[in-house]
């Protein structure tokens, strides 16, 4: 399977308007699973447009397997329907006339593959998809997830080199989701196919993916596994982008006499000097901790006293909500808490647990094995 590398891609539709993707430079490697990742009006729908060669390149170059398919200064440009990529949209564009043998094995009829060939590849994909026993009915026969999979089913039938998938999940409930979650990880192991998936859910992105490239305002913020993005966020909008419930961002200017705010400030100052140029610091909910009832907490942990406001079940784990400073802040726990509301207690964290972020709210250089390190 190819690999596609995009060069410093752009996309405007309009002198005077931003670019809707600016200065992209992405590798997608071959056999990968890259999910496109960000909020709505972020790109990653327009920059998978491209790929597909359905939308023109503004400026730079797009290359798969080795073979430029657009380039603006080499004034390149390969259809569409000769680049070798299947593509699902978020609506599954059934034929409704058609059954779903017929649907199943439309591009292959387009394509006059031998009618051997033809049934031959129907017959494997619909059977790993588990849509063989629908073969003889119409889409209007089945649910929203059973339709989902013809619609993967017609273009891996094609056998095409890249699938692109358009938010495809997007209109199932939440059982069905899941299910076709673990349906394209399958068929992903099963066809070693290179998928690029745009969605704008991160548990999509983090549960889909080998890779995940976050985008927000036409740029690429961070190229990572799943790991890397939740774990070592490169900048403080990723950070906020991935994670339920959102991370607590704790601000760090100099002039702040928020108590909790000052305790951090003090805090990351004695440990990474005086010059560290601090933005803010972010702990994620289940790396903080709760100390009841003057309980000890480990030396070297970041801790601040908070009073106890809410706790919310979520099935499975509670999500505990802390006034702290006048600020409201929260964790979360797969242990029944048995806490009461007004109740005080001391929130701490392990110092590698800080994302510590700069003034210009990139991931501060360096920080990590300086906090790993401390006791």
């Amino acid at each position: 399977m190819p690999d596609i590398i995009l060069r410093n891609v752009q996309k405007n539709y309009g002198a005077g308007s931003p670019n809707a993707v600016a200065d992209l430079d992405l590798h997608i490697g071959d056999g990968e699973f890259m999910c496109l990742l960000g909020p709505s009006g972020c790109g990653k729908t327009t920059t998978l447009r491209m790929i597909a060669g359905l939308e023109n390149l503004s400026g730079g170059e797009i290359s798969v397997g080795g073979r430029v398919v657009d380039s603006i200064p080499q004034g390149i440009f390969v259809g569409p329907e000769k680049r070798g990529m299947g593509l699902v949209f978020q609506s599954y564009a059934l034929w409704p006339h058609l059954t779903i043998e017929r649907n199943t094995d439309f591009g292959l009829r387009l394509r006059k593959v031998p009618k051997a060939e033809r049934e031959s590849r129907v017959n494997t994909v619909m059977k790993a998809l588990d849509i063989e026993k629908y073969r003889d009915r119409y889409p209007s026969q089945l649910s929203g997830g059973q339709q989902q999979r013809v619609a993967l089913a017609r273009m891996l039938a094609v056998n095409p080199g890249v699938l692109l998938l358009d938010e495809p999940l997007s209109n199932l409930d939440a059982r069905l989701r899941l299910e076709m979650r673990a349906e394209l990880k399958r068929i992903h192991a099963a066809f070693k196919t290179t998928i690029v998936f745009v969605t704008h859910d991160q548990w999509e992105a983090m549960t889909l993916a080998t890779t995940i490239a976050v985008m927000n305002e036409g740029t690429l913020q961070q190229r990572g596994t799943p790991n890397d993005i939740y774990e070592r966020p490169a900048n403080r909008f990723v950070a906020e982008f991935v994670g339920s419930p959102p991370i607590n961002i704790i601000e760090l200017a100099a002039s702040g006499s928020d108590p909790l705010e000052r305790a951090a400030r003090d805090y990351l100052r004695a440990r990474l000097g005086a010059a560290a140029d601090l933005g803010s610091v972010g702990i994620r909910p289940e790396a903080l901790m709760l100390a009841l009832d003057d309980a000890p907490v480990p030396p070297g942990h970041f801790r601040h006293g908070a009073s106890v406001t809410a706790v919310l079940p979520t099935g499975g784990s509670w999500i505990i909500e802390v006034n702290c400073a006048g600020r409201v802040i929260f964790l979360t726990t797969t242990e029944s808490p048995t806490l009461q509301g007004g109740e005080i207690v001391t929130l701490h964290a392990r110092p590698a647990a800080l994302h510590v972020f700069d003034s210009h709210q990139n991931r501060l250089a360096g920080v990590d094995d300086a906090l790993a390190r401390v006791a």
